[in-house]
Parts: structure tokens; C-alpha cells; sequence
């Protein structure tokens, strides 16, 4: 009895995204940066952490740079043309991670601050008394 020889391709095919997002969350003590395409799906990301800098380097706006250059690296690869950038958080390295995506040649159509604002949010503790 002869088997059915089904062949199973083990590589993956790489799939062309022309339109993306770019999601920059800058905290005080680090900056990631997440690309999506546009139903979410994450295609790349990187971190001033996952570059090589440590403890309180990681919070400087060079290793945001440099997290932004090595997320972008595999879009251009990719061929993405046009992205939009979601802008997260109050870290210091939110301008230069913008700043290195603008250099890289990708064509921004959306700059947004999506940075969760409290309307009043959670009750505060109560007076400390000495």
C-alpha cells in the first residue's frame, strides 16, 4: 500500500505591508516600539532595552533612537511606504524615536498623542498624620 506523499512547506512566505502603524510607548525608564499593520497584527518591535542598554541608559533619547532605527530596518526590508505613529506616554525619548522614524523614509500620515489622560481618576491616599 503506497502512502499519499502531501509535501508540507516548512518556510514562511513573507508577506508585503505597504501600510502600517507605529506605536511609540516612552515610559521614564524605558522606550518600546511596536509596528503593527493596520487590523494589529505586530510585525516588528524593539526596545531601548532589547538594544543593549542597561538600568538608567535605557531612559535616554539615544537608545530610543536606536530602538526606533532597529524596529524600522525590517519594514523597509518589507517594502512599507506609509505608516502612522501613535505617540504614548511622558518618557524622554518620545521625540527622538519620532524623530529617527521621519529620517528613515517612511511616510508619515498620522502623528497622534494617545496618551491616557485621568478625568479625575482614582481617589488619592489619605492625609498622612505624624
Amino acid at each position: 500500500m503506497a502512502r499519499p506523499t502531501n509535501k508540507i512547506s516548512l518556510k514562511k512566505s513573507k508577506k508585503k505591508h505597504i501600510k502600517g502603524v507605529i506605536h511609540i510607548q516612552a515610559t521614564f525608564n524605558n522606550t518600546i516600539i511596536t509596528i503593527t499593520d493596520v487590523r494589529g497584527q505586530v510585525i516588528s518591535w524593539s526596545s531601548a532595552g532589547s538594544s543593549g542598554f542597561k538600568a538608567a541608559k535605557k531612559s535616554t533619547p539615544f537608545a530610543a533612537q536606536i530602538a526606533a532605527e532597529n524596529a524600522i530596518r525590517l519594514l523597509i526590508d518589507q517594502g512599507m511606504k506609509q505608516a502612522e505613529v501613535m505617540l504614548s506616554g511622558p518618557g524622554r525619548g518620545r521625540d527622538t524615536a519620532l524623530r529617527a522614524i521621519i529620517d528613515s523614509g517612511i511616510q508619515l500620515n498620522l502623528v497622534r498623542d494617545v496618551t491616557p489622560m485621568p478625568h479625575n481618576g482614582c481617589r488619592p491616599p489619605k492625609k498622612r498624620r505624624v
